[in-house]
């Protein structure tokens, strides 16, 4: 009941003018960068953070939390209709959808992903809603231990679950801690790293980071590398509108990707990608109609897009309730709580209630919108897609350099600017993660910070890691995070190794 209560003081926050008028800016934007190819929210997130520098953090954050969502739908349309997934997860969805496109029937396949959407967004809010508080109670027991711990298990999750291999994921993350501690020690007052630079002693600014990283590297590399070839768009025939028959197919994959989606997203390693694939794969198998299958079913475009969207949601919440980020797009939104100057967590529900819960129920209103916008302005959707890549690609750029040098109107900040985009692009070329990076520079000091208040209150003793049950359960999660994927590969390589001859 307490929940609920928060909630509708939520709603009090969220249903302000300015705040409304917020939210429908970022499911715009976010359905917008969603369909663009290529474009997806994390890049959009990184490059509006200098711009909205000035805003009140609540409004800034529901906006940002509009575009998450919004973006998460918007790749359906580029995958149903372009077969080029706007993000990873929207990969199931290009596998029947873009079949039902070539087959005439692109109208419904966006229909069952946009009501999808819709009640998978509504449902998992409304799991969020109930899960947070308890999680929150649990996460208020946590002393420094427990925190470092958390932020070690956000590490490990962030360097095997985003890389091609851990070793790619813990390089990027330990760059990140690198470029984390430069400036001054905040308990010694010594400099650090600096290089002799007085520009260097403030330290790196997290968004002209975040922005370099995955605005300026990551336009680079889509400039250089996918701009190549030509893409076919199927036009849309008939109603858009589903059928009866349509509708008695989907709405059971809605409810069950609803269920896979939001507790595997909220998950340390889950993320977006499993729990489509997950969706994809029972809905085939309770289908009564598996021969259609790879023939354009609906339900292989219904049931993926409710997990997509619930698993977001699910993303958030463990954002929102300790602090974890489980995907690129939840590291930059860390990126901009840290702009000002908040720290998503247990504390931040204490000492910033409407803030969060006008976040939270924020996400119910911005489905709501996604459902108006998205089905009446599908033509608008399509017509983005006929944009001149290399138009996108320099505005792109243009609008990251102007955001950069307006947070502090420093040439030093261009310059740091493009010199981490170029860093940006190179380990997008060669297949490193830039998560990871924006993680171990958020979390870093913190990190630090707290390591030496546990090891001060148990003086010097490292095993108050271990005997604290909580801190002790965390690191054994960590573990399992980094041990697990290993044993996984060791085994599947010990099943394709031919045997060896008697």
């Amino acid at each position: 009941m307490e929940a609920f209560n928060s909630l509708l003081s939520g709603f009090e926050v969220a249903l302000t003018l300015q705040n409304l008028l917020l939210g429908l800016i970022g499911v715009t934007l976010g359905t917008l960068v969603g369909v663009l190819p290529g474009v997806g929210p994390a890049l959009t997130v990184a490059l509006l953070l200098p711009a909205t520098s000035g805003f009140d953090p609540t409004g800034a954050l529901i906006m940002f939390a509009g575009i998450y969502y919004g973006a998460m739908y918007g790749g359906s349309t580029t995958s149903i209709l372009l077969n080029t997934p706007g993000e990873s997860a929207t990969i199931v969805t290009a596998l029947e959808g873009n079949i039902m496109a070539k087959a005439g029937r692109g109208g419904p396949a966006l229909s069952t992903a946009a009501i999808g959407s819709f009640v998978a967004g509504t449902l998992s809010v409304l799991m969020l809603t109930l899960v947070a508080p308890l999680v929150v109670d649990l996460a208020l027991k946590f002393g420094p231990a427990e925190y470092f711990a958390v932020m070690v298990l956000a590490f490990a999750t962030v360097s095997t679950l985003l890389g091609a291999s851990i070793a790619r994921g813990l390089a990027s993350l330990f760059f990140g801690l690198f470029i984390g501690l430069i400036g001054i020690d905040g308990q010694t007052g010594q400099s650090r790293y600096t290089m002799g630079i007085p520009e260097l002693l403030d330290g790196i600014d997290v968004v002209v980071a975040a922005v370099g990283l995955f605005a300026v590297g990551e336009t680079l590399y889509l400039a250089t590398y996918l701009n190549k070839s030509e893409d076919r768009l199927e036009q849309l025939k008939g109603s858009i509108w589903m059928s009866a028959a349509d509708w008695a197919r989907s709405w059971k994959p809605w409810l069950r990707g609803t269920v896979l989606g939001f507790p595997i997203g909220a998950m340390p390693a889950g993320g977006s990608e499993i729990p489509t694939f997950m969706s994809y794969a029972l809905e085939k198998r309770l289908s009564r109609h598996p021969e259609e299958f790879g023939k354009g079913a609906i339900e292989g475009v219904a049931g993926p897009e409710a997990a997509n969207n619930a698993a977001s949601t699910g993303t958030l919440a463990m954002l929102l309730t300790i602090g974890l980020p489980t995907s690129a797009t939840a590291a930059i939104v860390l990126a901009a709580f840290q702009q000002y100057g908040l720290q998503p967590g247990p504390l931040l529900f204490a000492s910033q209630p409407q803030l969060v819960w006008g976040l939270i129920a924020s996400m119910y209103i911005g489905n709501v919108l996604l459902l108006v916008l998205n089905l009446p302005l599908v033509g608008l959707w399509i017509r983005l897609l006929s944009i001149p890549r290399p138009l996108l690609y320099g505005g792109i750029l243009i609008f990251a350099t102007l955001g950069a040098y307006g947070i502090r109107n420093s040439w030093f900040d261009l310059l740091l600017l493009y010199i981490i985009g170029l860093i940006g692009f190179l380990m997008r070329r060669y297949d490193i993660p830039v998560a990871p990076t924006i993680v171990g520079m958020i979390l870093g000091p913190m990190a630090e910070q707290q390591l030496r208040r546990a090891l001060s209150i148990s003086q010097g003793d490292p095993s108050v890691f271990v005997t604290r049950p909580i801190s002790a359960a965390l690191l054994a999660l960590t573990v399992a995070a980094v041990v697990g994927p290993l044993l996984l590969k060791r085994r599947a390589r010990r099943k394709d190794a031919p045997s060896a001859p008697r």
